[in-house]
């Protein structure tokens, strides 16, 4: 069992640890753009300064802890992209604590996240981009209820070939349906 807590400062310089030791490719996959490697907690307290308080901002950042042991495992954003016609998108999604990937963490934290957007912030459709390769992610996504709605070719030069992307989505309603 896994609950859904807002991040706070103290809990930064746990995701830095994360990401030792792991390539620019690694934190692009989990967070985008908005960090440059190698990953600070000034870069994460800049963004949060800037983009994600809480009661001015769309952008609504967990830290995904397990209940049994209270220890912080991941991140998941929800941002409100679109108010007028209720839009979201899920990003910065990871689990950090490598060795509880494939335990259904993700899952369950995909499923709190969308119970969020749906039911308290009323959003019609939550959106996320995943790339291509990531084949479990997109497993855990599709499970959920999101589609493919398409493929963007070429949209990251990696340290390998360009990376593809998927745009994936679910509206409130197939959410809905799913889940009664």
């Amino acid at each position: 069992m896994i609950r859904l807590e807002y991040l706070d400062k103290e809990d930064f310089r746990k995701i830095v640890q994360w990401n030792e030791n792991k390539s620019s490719d690694y934190l692009f996959q989990w967070a985008g753009p908005m960090y440059k490697y190698p990953l600070t907690e000034i870069q994460i307290e800049d963004y949060f300064l800037n983009e994600v308080q809480r009661d001015k901002s769309n952008i609504f950042a967990y830290k995904i802890t397990l209940v049994e042991t209270n220890e912080f495992v991941g991140t998941i954003e929800l941002h409100v992209i679109d108010e007028v016609n209720r839009i979201g998108r899920i990003r910065r999604f990871l689990i950090g604590e490598e060795s509880l990937r494939g335990k259904g963490i993700g899952k369950l934290a995909l499923e709190n996240t969308l119970r969020i957007g749906f039911e308290k912030l009323n959003l019609q459709k939550i959106t996320l981009g995943v790339f291509d390769f990531n084949h479990n992610a997109i497993r855990i996504y599709e499970n959920a209820g999101f589609i493919k709605e398409k493929l963007l070719q070429n949209v990251r030069k990696a340290s390998a070939p360009y990376w593809n992307l998927y745009e994936m989505a679910i509206a409130k309603v197939e959410w809905q349906i799913k889940n009664d």
